[in-house]
């Protein structure tokens, strides 16, 4: 068996493994690389992957770094089913249709300069056509049921606690005799996380890839970060401020909106308009709200309780630009959440715009920022900030609240890790830049005794 990494070796975006066998070829997730100056020549179908021979390809989870370049498989060749969670096929088609959108109009604003400049017109990476082409190749799978995913070569998913319907995967294939097998960790959630149910337990493998984004770190303590969340939300109550929130669309907005929920229901503040300014976002918690059988005992608990929290009838949808803009002048206290999370497009930008450089406003930060983000540049203290060509002094009080993270910290992952280190696997640290992985891969050597790589763009790792 052998293992190509394509994307998230070094990094946290770009996610993509190709699992070659004697008899078979598939895909681990397909994602798109974000954040640096280099991607988009790295957003396209490997040169060394050759799309036609793959049996079929296993998405972990509906997140853009994981799906994002699934459409770029069918004008190369691709014939085969894409499997994932019934869950992720509803929010994987949602995030792939709402890319091709954005790239259509992304592209189509640069080609209106590049024409004024007299240069040729660009292309969108993908179609919603393209996309629409991959969709019809989607196959649900539940979690805990085995699947002949190509030949000799099985596959499981099993919940991974990151967002409704995440899952690690694990890989069994037969070789020369011998069974084989492989845990794919996905984005491994906290334990804690509100909506979803914390992590179920892989069985153990000869070879196991672990996520390493914040490998380096434990985040806050879930308790430590809803008495800050608390606080935030007191203080901007008090003072008739607009919060901004740059949120993940899938995840992360539902997540706060429960946060929310728990305490305009225990009486904590009085319920105030929180605008989801995201068409995504609000397709994404429709979805949300559908499987409410996949929720945890607490939110369930919560909704069960709480006539608020099944009417939200403070919460304002601005499916919009119109709405959108509307936003300049809403009074505070209000509560405004817009992506992209890591402020990398979308309609948070010009929020930011038009709030960064007031004192009276309240910027929240509630997820992980890549390298190379604006949203990283705000999070590090960054005074002034370039945005859409025009500079902004940053006067806005910037607050960042990494426990609210859908990612496991360095104590979490190691215990998601130490049931399976009993059969002495071979640990890859990917989905990682060099600060996480580096001290997680030495906390397992210490730890465990294993041997820990730490892979580049490119590398093959045999079993």
């Amino acid at each position: 068996m052998r293992i190509t990494l394509h994307g998230a070796a070094g990094e946290v975006t770009g996610s993509a493994y190709e699992v070659a066998t004697d008899q078979a070829r598939v895909l681990v997730d397909f994602g798109l690389f974000q954040g640096h100056s280099k991607t988009e020549e790295r957003n396209r179908v490997p040169p060394g992957l050759d799309v036609s021979r793959l049996d079929a390809v296993l998405i972990t989870h509906a997140h853009l770094d994981h799906v994002g370049r699934l459409p770029l498989l069918m004008p190369a060749g691709f014939k085969g089913p894409v499997y994932m969670h019934p869950v992720t096929v509803e929010l994987a088609g949602l995030v792939l249709r709402d890319a091709a959108k954005v790239q259509a109009q992304d592209v189509a604003r640069l080609n209106r300069k590049r024409m004024r400049a007299g240069k040729a017109p660009l292309s969108p990476l993908y179609t919603e056509a393209e996309v629409a082409a991959v969709l019809a190749q989607f196959e649900p799978v539940e979690y805990g049921v085995w699947v002949e995913v190509a030949p000799g070569l099985r596959a499981r998913w099993i919940n991974a606690g990151h967002m409704l319907g995440s899952a690690s995967i694990e890989l069994a294939a037969e070789e020369a005799g011998r069974l084989r097998r492989v845990v794919f960790s996905g984005d491994v959630g906290p334990p804690g996380l509100a909506l979803v149910p914390d992590p179920d337990e892989p069985q153990p493998g000869q070879l196991v890839f672990l996520e390493s984004t914040y490998g380096d770190r434990d985040n806050k303590s879930p308790a430590e970060t809803l008495a800050e969340f608390r606080s935030i939300i007191e203080a901007a109550v008090r003072q008739k401020a607009r919060l901004l929130v740059p949120a993940f669309a899938i995840g992360r907005t539902q997540q706060i909106l429960y946060h929310l929920d728990e305490l305009f229901c225990a009486g904590a503040v009085p319920p105030f308009p929180v605008y989801v300014d995201s068409p995504m976002a609000l397709e994404a918690t429709e979805i949300y709200a559908r499987h409410p059988d996949l929720f945890d005992r607490e939110a369930r608990a919560l909704q069960s309780s709480c006539e608020l929290v099944r009417s939200h009838r403070h919460v304002i949808a601005c499916p919009t630009a119109e709405d959108s803009m509307r936003l300049n002048d809403a009074p505070g206290p209000c509560l405004i959440m817009a992506g992209s999370g890591m402020c990398t497009g979308g309609r948070i930008l010009h929020h930011l715009k038009h709030g960064l450089w007031r004192p009276e406003t309240i910027v929240m930060f509630v997820g992980y920022q890549s390298e190379g983000t604006l949203g990283r540049l705000l999070v590090d203290g960054a005074r002034q900030v370039r945005i859409f060509g025009e500079e902004i002094v940053v006067r806005a009080r910037i607050y960042t609240l990494n426990g609210f993270s859908a990612h496991a910290g360095q104590t979490a992952l190691l215990r998601w890790l130490q049931p399976l280190s009993h059969a002495r696997p071979r640990v890859v640290l990917t989905h990682g830049e060099p600060r996480g992985r580096q001290p997680l891969a030495a906390r397992i050597r210490s730890q465990f005794g294993l041997e820990v790589l730490e892979p580049e763009l490119g590398d093959v790792i045999t079993l």
